[in-house]
């Protein structure tokens, strides 16, 4: 867990350069665009179209038109959200997260060399394909938001695996090779999660999680970096020693 506090304290500490601020904002103001006129134009047909599905058939036939109501509207709001997060997250992942990269490679990893594959179109491939997964889960999982807490704790798990899925192979696809990446996924997968969940949780806070998509690509980054350096300076410690 030492590297998700140190991924996002660095992250915090970047935004002092003003090159990051303009990664973090081009995302945030494509998403809040894509709420507004969402929210204008589909909301209320989206609220209708969940009233025709069960559970909220079930609801009105139980003469409890006002919860079913509540709940399509929650529905709506929380797919707009989710569809607004989803876009963000998609420009970052595509479009800010190599610009960051290269930034933070030519500053702060001067020493790591890249041995992966720069490959745009496997990134995109792997972000588009980790939204699909992300819209088909969110869509299944609906009918358990009846139950209390749920509406708020599966879009956050939900979200914090879309952002792990999405940005630790980005991060570290130019640097890493095959079989380094392998190794990170397995050693890490538990505390990438973790810094998806912190992202996830930021996402929800009123403006700030706006900014979370391109922040989450910046601390995927520190951290997806920052493991693979200490990996291979465990490797080198290792041949050294079988060496003498």
């Amino acid at each position: 867990m030492d590297l998700v506090v140190l991924a996002l304290g660095r992250s915090l500490a970047n935004l002092r350069v003003g090159r990051v601020w303009l990664y973090l904002l081009l995302p945030a103001l494509a998403s809040l665009l894509l709420s507004m006129v969402l929210g204008f134009s589909a909301l209320g047909w989206l609220v209708g179209q969940l009233l025709e599905f069960p559970p909220m058939t079930l609801l009105v036939a139980w003469g409890l038109v006002w919860l079913a109501n509540l709940l399509a509207w929650l529905g709506g709001w929380m797919a707009l959200f989710a569809l607004a997060y989803l876009f963000a997250l998609l420009i970052a992942a595509i479009v800010i997260m190599p610009l960051m990269l290269k930034h933070l490679a030519e500053t702060e990893y001067r020493d790591l060399a890249a041995m992966g594959k720069d490959s745009f179109v496997a990134a995109a491939v792997n972000s588009v394909l980790a939204s699909i997964l992300f819209v088909v889960a969110w869509l299944v999982t609906i009918p358990l938001w009846l139950i209390p807490g749920m509406s708020l704790f599966i879009p956050m798990l939900l979200m914090a695996w879309l952002n792990r899925r999405t940005f630790a192979y980005d991060a570290l696809s130019m640097h890493a090779t095959e079989a380094e990446w392998d190794s990170l996924r397995r050693q890490h997968k538990m505390p990438l999660f973790m810094l998806g969940l912190v992202m996830a949780l930021l996402a929800h806070v009123p403006v700030l999680g706006l900014l979370v998509p391109a922040l989450a690509a910046l601390a995927f980054v520190h951290y997806g970096l920052e493991a693979l350096r200490r990996s291979r300076g465990d490797a080198i410690v290792s041949i050294q020693g079988e060496r003498l």
